[in-house]
């Protein structure tokens, strides 16, 4: 280890009902280092570990972390508890050890912050790689946390690390481009301002007043200065708005190739995730090569299911089948547990109480897409309406407009309403909006329309005409799901083993980038995120086509005065 970083690794054996080592160092193949704690069973021989490694910091307890920690399942509150990662007083509990990381850049971890970045990938790999050489490890390794505790197991999985024997995805993104950064090509920018402000520059490594402002300790090295801070940081809100495509180095450097992935995989999203990570859990399902992989689907906050006792216990009975080869569910072998596991979401519970989410009926399937999917074509009206008629009755030519660039506030859309569905109706999968767009200047403003971006919404009314809401990632009422697409950026690659009709592949690419001329009526197809409803007699279905973000958006806004 360079001599500037000091070693104060410290191991308590006393204090806890577990033995907590703190601030263990990580020697990294690249020259830096990372420190990481370790909480581990007072006795037995070598254990499995679960590791996590991420920038919110490994010192900082969820109560101060996040207001919610008193809804946490109590089973899963300890001296160390921590926000989106597994408690250590629990997993030590029953036999496992947890190692937490604190990222390049982060915490107590110094060197670049360049959070999602290649070389952040390969440091992960380097601390899974070193907890499955320690003495106290059994050399099996498994990796289990939320969203971004998620989100960077994709990536470090496709590189196999020696000992990495499973991996929980919990409500993760898997693809930084399309599920998180740019939204049909549109950039996210709300949800990475308030992620980056909030959550991730101020535990940046040597940032002064983390510890009078109760957000973890100093550094152990010192305070650096705003100059230091400044050139030791890649922010991602400037990078985001600066890089369009991804055949620009800063996407680039971040692709890899799911098919890489064949360890155990259990990949968990959640319906309500319709603003970033559900479409990840799901195409990472999909692509991923393990021969064991599953999917489950959840309902509820991104916060909380993590730690429901029914929800822990598939988490167990998975680690346990791949990290101690005690299998009491089947995982393990082929054929025993079905590998979709879908939640239905049927009636009016309202959002944000789990209790009344519990009425929705839980189904195994064999496969996703469901192979008994019917796919059904609805046709859009001159009268707003929308239905499955055949297209052959639709007038030849008509229009319907809106303006442009409404807001949150002010939005501006067209919503198109099935007639009332005569019986129960299920909707699982994925829908696409085919549309024929064009763009005309507004008499009122000076400026020539050079592109359109398009906000898709798809909201499920009752039978008595009120809309139905749905639990959103913050506990907000979300619709059933939303899509989204740059025009200029329309243009498929049919061509790609990822495509498919039922979900369009878009390379994204600064090549791909199409005119967008006034007048010009353009065909698109618009991915709209994977959803699930049991649309009952009496109930209806609504396509709204918007000129920005509405209703269910919450803080994943895409309202950048320079990218839009």
């Amino acid at each position: 280890m360079p001599n500037k970083f000091q070693d104060l690794h410290t191991v308590d054996d006393v204090s806890y009902p577990y033995v907590f080592e703190q601030n263990a160092t990580v020697n990294l193949k690249s020259g830096g280092v990372v420190r990481c704690n370790i909480y581990r069973p007072m006795k037995g021989g070598p254990v499995p570990v679960l590791v996590t490694y991420g920038p919110y910091g490994k010192d900082i307890h969820y109560k101060d972390f996040s207001s919610k920690y008193s809804e946490v399942n109590p089973r899963h509150k300890s001296a160390h508890s921590a926000w989106e990662t597994p408690d250590p007083g629990f997993w030590t509990e029953h036999g496992l050890a947890v190692v937490r990381a604190d990222e390049v850049g982060l915490g107590q971890s110094p060197g670049m912050l360049d959070t999602m970045s290649r070389a952040t990938t390969d440091a992960f790999v380097d601390v899974v790689e070193w907890a499955a050489e320690q003495p106290w490890s059994s050399g099996k390794i498994g990796l289990l946390g939320v969203s971004y505790y998620a989100g960077s197991q994709w990536r470090v999985a496709a590189r196999k690390p020696k000992g990495l024997a499973a991996i929980i995805p919990w409500e993760g993104m898997s693809d930084y481009y399309r599920d998180r950064c740019r939204h049909g090509g549109i950039l996210s920018n709300g949800f990475i301002k308030f992620w980056w402000d909030r959550q991730v520059v101020t535990n940046q490594y040597g940032r002064p007043g983390r510890a009078a402002s109760n957000w973890g300790p100093d550094t152990i090295e010192g305070d650096l200065s705003e100059e230091e801070l400044a050139a030791n940081r890649r922010d991602q809100t400037i990078d985001n708005r600066k890089h369009r495509f991804r055949d620009e180095p800063y996407y680039a450097s971040k692709e890899y190739d799911m098919g890489d992935i064949e360890v155990p995989l259990l990949s968990v999203g959640n319906w309500g995730g319709i603003l970033l990570h559900l479409r990840g859990n799901v195409e990472g399902f999909v692509h991923a090569s393990s021969e064991f992989k599953y999917l489950r689907m959840i309902t509820g906050r991104h916060d909380l299911p993590f730690y429901y006792d029914e929800e822990v216990e598939v988490q167990r009975s998975f680690l346990d089948a791949f990290l101690r080869a005690e299998d009491r569910v089947g995982w393990s072998q082929p054929g025993t547990v079905r590998p979709v596991s879908l939640v239905l979401r049927k009636g009016n519970v309202g959002f944000n109480n789990p209790e009344a989410e519990k009425a929705y009926q839980r189904r195994e399937e064999n496969e996703w897409p469901i192979a008994r999917t019917r796919y059904t074509r609805y046709h859009l009206t001159p009268d707003l309406t929308m239905h499955a008629d055949p297209a052959g009755t639709m007038p030849k030519r008509n229009k319907l407009t809106y303006h442009a660039l409404g807001t949150i506030e002010n939005p501006h859309f067209l919503q198109f309403v099935t007639p009332p569905f005569e019986r129960e109706t299920e909707i699982t999968g994925h829908v696409v909006a085919h549309l024929n767009v064009s763009a005309s200047p507004d008499p009122s403003c000076p400026t020539v329309p050079s592109d359109i971006d398009l906000f898709l919404t798809l909201r499920h009314l009752g039978a008595d005409g009120n809309g139905i809401l749905y639990t959103g990632t913050a506990g907000d009422p979300v619709p059933l799901t939303k899509g989204w697409l740059r025009t200029s950026l329309r243009r498929v690659n049919a061509a790609h083993p990822r495509h498919r009709d039922w979900l369009p592949h878009r390379d994204y690419t600064s090549r791909d980038v199409l005119s967008v001329i006034p007048g010009e009526v353009y065909a698109v197809d618009v991915e709209v995120w994977p959803t699930n409803v049991v649309v009952e007699g009496g109930g209806r279905l609504v396509l709204e086509v918007s000129s920005g973000d509405t209703q269910g958006s919450g803080i994943f806004l895409h309202d950048d005065p320079v990218d839009r």
